[in-house]
């Protein structure tokens, strides 16, 4: 018999994405490039501090003489002098800053005024160094942590630029979020621009993540804004994984200079289509940022982040929860905290692997199960690129494209009644090892420990509770099971085949015969597929086109 070859389609859209990690930014220093730190910090550094924190003072001193006795206290803009104190005061020691640290700006592009952008988008967003825009563009509001307002020094100064604050505790803090954007944005000057940096966390600029829909949910113009920094020595780059804030200041204020270079591109009109669909709109505009940039973009989000610190925690590779999670919960109607579950079982599968990946080894130790030809085409499935490992990415997708459609209330029940050879309603450790030996295809498999973790009450016999609660909770065994029935129809339609072939054979090559293969071979029956009729002969499977 010819090996079966499993057709394994695979949609574009669930491709691992070019870039694996855009939240790790590696340490990179030499042995020279520390000793030169070092020796041009001993001057370079104390004198920068010095000069930072007056400038920091007087920038309070500012802040505080522009909010003094302003009665609206965030809830109406600030007016007259008040204002013009924020964007020219403020402004001009903010460039002085910069340049105190070492900062060399280069400005590219015409920057849009209040009426023809109310709100620049900027990105990529990887250091808290990126707050140069504001400066550049006459200090306009930000979208900052409510608990950021209360810092000492820094909070008022961040308070005279008039920020959208948002609030953790607040459950409605989002939605808030977005009506005060909205209502900043469609005031006609009243206030002033909005700086928004829409990746919504820090990346290592090697391509434009999720753009989040608050910029774009206005329906305004947007003027989009690119961030590079082109120097040999990377210092400024803040992410999950590297250097942490006070190593890059200190590192950055060692630095002779730092290059950065800001373009302003064109003001983004958005369509009526793209009014209709903020998706669209913010996707139109992250796809020309990064043609600019000559950059890909991928659909990792923070969620991909917090997936990624779970997996550091569990002792895998950070990059192990990155799953792109905002594109796969949509498609496959994903929670995160059901992600986050699976996480745990990936890691305790994968705990005996190197790389916090599952080879076909862990995988059949898992499911307590030899390795068979039925694991390995279930295993098939699982592994998206063929590499012969499962990363959790293919992992949660296998689970919901494959598994858990298998996994119905009907399938469990099919199965129940299969394992149950005598009927009466409850399934012997005999009548398990029976059925389970002749589906993987190996008479002499030791079942014994599988059958005493389905059989919760330690009785000898599984209910039919305790065969749906275990199933539920494993459904790999699922599509185990109906994988099974597909190599059993398989069999069968192999089998017909031949004896179609045999017949003709016999015959006159003129003259084929015309007999169907239901009158002609007689099906085989077995506990698994008895019944044998002509609807299940037609091997069509149970899997999507994932």
């Amino acid at each position: 018999m010819a090996p079966r070859v499993l057709p394994l389609p695979r949609q574009q859209s669930f491709c691992p994405p070019t870039v694996p990690n855009p939240f790790v930014h590696p340490r990179r220093l030499s042995a020279g490039d520390k000793l030169r730190a070092v020796l041009q910090g001993i001057i370079l550094l104390p004198l920068r501090a010095i000069c930072m924190a007056f400038l920091v003072l007087l920038a309070w001193l500012f802040a505080s003489v522009a909010t003094f006795h302003h009665p609206g206290k965030g809830s109406e803009p600030l007016k007259g002098w008040r204002r013009r104190m924020i964007q020219t005061t403020l402004s001009c020691l903010t460039r002085t800053l910069f340049f105190v640290m070492g900062f060399q700006v280069k400005v590219k592009g015409k920057i849009a005024s209040l009426l023809e952008a109310p709100i620049f988008v900027a990105a990529p967003h990887s250091s808290f160094f990126d707050a140069i825009i504001a400066a550049l563009t006459g200090m306009p509001s930000i979208v900052s942590r409510a608990e950021n307002l209360s810092t000492p020094v820094f909070g008022t100064i961040l308070s005279s630029l008039q920020p959208v604050a948002v609030s953790r505790q607040d459950p409605d803090s989002r939605k808030n979020t977005v009506t005060e954007i909205t209502k900043r944005a469609l005031s006609r000057g009243q206030w002033p621009q909005i700086l928004i940096f829409p990746e919504g966390t820090c990346t290592n600029r090697s391509c434009l993540i999720t753009f989040k829909q608050g910029a774009f949910l206005p329906r305004v113009p947007v003027q989009p804004v690119l961030l590079r920094y082109p120097n040999k020595l990377d210092t400024v780059t803040w992410t999950w994984q590297g250097y942490s804030l006070k190593e890059l200041c200190v590192m950055t204020l060692c630095q002779l200079f730092t290059r950065v270079e800001v373009e302003f591109l064109p003001v983004h009109v958005p369509t009526e289509e793209e009014k209709n669909d903020p998706i669209l709109f913010a996707n139109r505009v992250r796809q020309t940022m990064a043609t600019t940039l000559n950059i890909p973009v991928t659909d990792h989000t923070f969620e991909d982040c917090r997936l990624m610190i779970s997996a550091g925690q569990l002792t895998l590779p950070m990059e192990a929860g990155l799953v792109e999670f905002t594109k796969i919960s949509k498609k496959l109607n994903l929670k995160w905290n059901h992600v986050r579950e699976q996480l745990d079982t990936f890691a305790a599968i994968a705990s005996a692997s190197k790389g916090g990946r599952i080879g076909i080894e862990e995988f059949a130790e898992y499911l307590k199960l030899p390795i068979s030809d039925v694991l390995k085409e279930l295993f098939l499935l699982f592994d998206r690129n063929g590499d012969g490992t499962i990363d959790f990415r293919e992992y949660v997708i296998g689970l919901s494209i494959l598994c858990n459609p298998a996994n119905t209330e009907e399938t469990i029940r099919m199965a129940f009644k299969l394992f149950d050879m005598d009927e009466d309603g409850t399934i012997t450790e005999d009548e398990f090892a029976c059925i389970i030996q002749s589906a993987l295809g190996v008479p002499e498999l030791d079942v014994s420990m599988l059958f005493k973790e389905i059989d919760a009450d330690e009785t000898g016999k599984l209910s039919y509770d305790e065969f749906k609660d275990f199933a539920f909770k494993h459904p790999e065994y699922a599509k185990l099971f109906t994988t099974y029935l597909e190599l059993q129809r398989y069999q069968l339609d192999t089998l017909e085949e031949n004896d179609i072939a045999s017949s003709e054979v016999r015959h006159s090559p003129v003259r084929k015969s015309t007999i169907s293969v239901s009158e002609t071979t007689p099906l085989a029956r077995n506990k698994v597929c008895p019944e044998g009729n002509e609807e299940d002969n037609s091997s069509t499977s149970d899997k999507k086109d994932d």
